[in-house]
């Protein structure tokens, strides 16, 4: 027969269980936020292999749907009317606006005067102009030509002269251009050509090797790296050396960094990671310039001896060496950094549980004060200083409250958004003390897009020597790009000027000199000009 419990043994079987069932519920709770956080990893590592690279999002307020209403920006309402009336150019069509700037070849087809007799009476027809006019791109094939540049000698044959001379007449040689790289087959052109080709498009030196094949030529992918350093070395390292001159007598630039494989780095394995830093020009500066600047690590020495003797405004990500510069360079943080952490969030979370969300409202918030920015692209600096005070800082100041507020844990995705928006608000901040910084660093992202791009294609740089050269490289390529110049021509140019050129007139070579030919320009740019 089982006892009986007393009173004191029932209340603390009652106590136990009672302890058990919080500590159960303590564990349940855990777990499910666990669950929430592994499902959120789930989504994100789903959305990162099989999803889209666009950052927009279905509650993106500059996204409109097709059959519904605009969805409203809820902007700040300033009360004012304008009427603004302006006059335009008629806007031609795409295919004649794409061939503007193209030259043109008309071939005319006639009747011969057997064809010209009418049907009808027999008589000669008049000729009453041009009824149809049907256009087609014709491409003309680069081509291999050896040119052979032969010196005339001349003599004296007079007894005098050949006196004068002790028995040996008196010779002269007709002067012939300066080999570009004494010893080897390299001209301008053919140089541009590699340049622009591996540079520019992001062809790998052994692709061009099999090309030269079909062309008739065998060029080794070997020598053309020889050629690539010594023409760096020797010409271009004058010109990428003037370029950092006028990029850090600008008060505002960006700065970024990605990685670069060097193979043969003293000291160094193989597979180690090296860097390349980017730095640029605002979009209010006197000159685009585009600066790439190999260094074997992503350490704090680099930029700050790169930008020793800069002053101003310097767009960033998060990274931290740059907050550790010197204090005459105002770090301006990168907005878009932060709204893509409250996009990943957004995306992290079941598609029926996004509105109303946190993560909605703080990337509404933030779309807001870029939405404010594409308003105020055409006003002056001084403009769009005093716009942002009124329009844009009353709603970033409130996005910083309302985040402060959350009280979100640090390692839960919306912990993460939050931490990383309110350590960066300093910086973020920044973009609100002059009108000529930006909203985003993306003008430097946009500048690596080209570098990681090709090294998509060539991989990796066999020494430091030729990851300098190609630093050299890249950045006249895109710099001559930023400048609406024609990469092949502007370098061909630069190969045929530089032999004889001295550092003090280096000026009129620069990519923005109005002294440069007019077939360095790319047609597109010509005719935009001329427009």
């Amino acid at each position: 027969m089982d006892r009986i419990l007393t009173a004191s043994e029932y209340k603390q079987q009652i106590e136990s269980l009672t302890a058990r069932v919080d500590e159960q519920a303590v564990t349940i709770a855990k777990m499910e936020t666990l669950l929430k956080h592994y499902e959120s990893q789930l989504l994100m590592m789903k959305r990162r292999t099989f999803g889209a690279s666009s950052e927009k999002t279905d509650t993106d307020i500059r996204q409109l749907n097709l059959f519904t209403e605009p969805a409203k920006t809820n902007l700040p309402d300033t009360n004012e009317t304008e009427n603004i009336t302006y006059t335009r150019k008629k806007r031609k069509g795409k295919r004649e606006e794409d061939l503007s700037g193209l030259p043109t070849q008309r071939i005319n087809y006639e009747l011969t005067d057997e064809d010209r007799a009418c049907p009808e009476c027999g008589e000669i027809m008049c000729d009453i102009g041009v009824s149809d006019i049907r256009k087609e791109l014709k491409l003309i094939p680069a081509r291999v030509v050896v040119v052979e540049h032969a010196s005339r000698s001349y003599a004296c044959k007079k007894p005098e002269c050949v006196k004068i001379g002790g028995g040996t007449p008196v010779i002269v040689k007709a002067k012939s251009p300066k080999a570009l790289i004494p010893g080897s087959l390299c001209s301008p052109s053919l140089m541009a050509h590699i340049i622009s080709q591996k540079y520019s498009n992001g062809m790998p030196l052994y692709r061009l090797e099999k090309g030269f094949i079909y062309d008739g030529v065998v060029i080794s992918r070997q020598n053309m790296t020889n050629w690539v350093i010594k023409c760096a070395e020797i010409y271009l390292a004058a010109v990428y050396t003037k370029l950092i001159d006028f990029l850090l007598k600008e008060t505002v630039l960006h700065s970024d960094e990605t990685t670069v494989q060097v193979l043969r780095e003293p000291g160094r394995s193989a597979v180690s990671k090296s860097y390349e830093w980017v730095y640029r020009t605002s979009g209010h500066s006197k000159h685009n310039i585009v600066i790439y600047d190999y260094q074997q690590t992503r350490k704090q020495e680099h930029p700050q001896a790169f930008l020793r003797d800069f002053k101003g405004f310097l767009h960033t990500d998060g990274y931290q060496v740059y907050h550790n510069l010197p204090p005459d360079i105002t770090i301006v943080g990168c907005w878009a950094h932060a709204r893509r952490k409250w996009e990943n969030l957004l995306k992290s979370i079941h598609a029926d549980k996004r509105k109303g969300s946190d993560a909605e409202h703080g990337l509404m918030q933030i779309n807001r004060l870029f939405d404010l920015e594409r308003a105020f692209k055409k006003l002056t600096p001084q403009q769009r200083y005093e716009q942002r005070l009124e329009k844009s800082k009353p709603i970033a100041d409130a996005f910083f409250a309302w985040a402060d507020k959350l009280g979100a844990l640090p390692k839960t995705p919306l912990g993460e958004a939050v931490n990383y928006t309110l350590s960066q608000r300093k910086y973020l901040e920044n973009v609100f003390l002059d009108g000529r910084t930006e909203l985003s660093n993306n003008r430097c992202e946009r500048s690596v897009k080209p570098f990681v791009m090709g090294r998509k294609a060539w991989l990796f740089s066999n020494t430091p020597d030729g990851a300098h050269a190609s630093s050299i490289m890249y950045s006249i390529v895109e710099t001559a790009k930023e400048n609406a110049l024609n990469p092949f021509q502007y370098i061909k140019f630069l190969l045929e000027a530089l032999p004889t050129a001295t550092t003090a007139n280096l000026e009129p070579l620069l990519p923005w000199s109005p002294d440069l030919p007019e077939y360095c320009y790319a047609p597109i740019a010509l005719a935009s000009n001329r427009g």
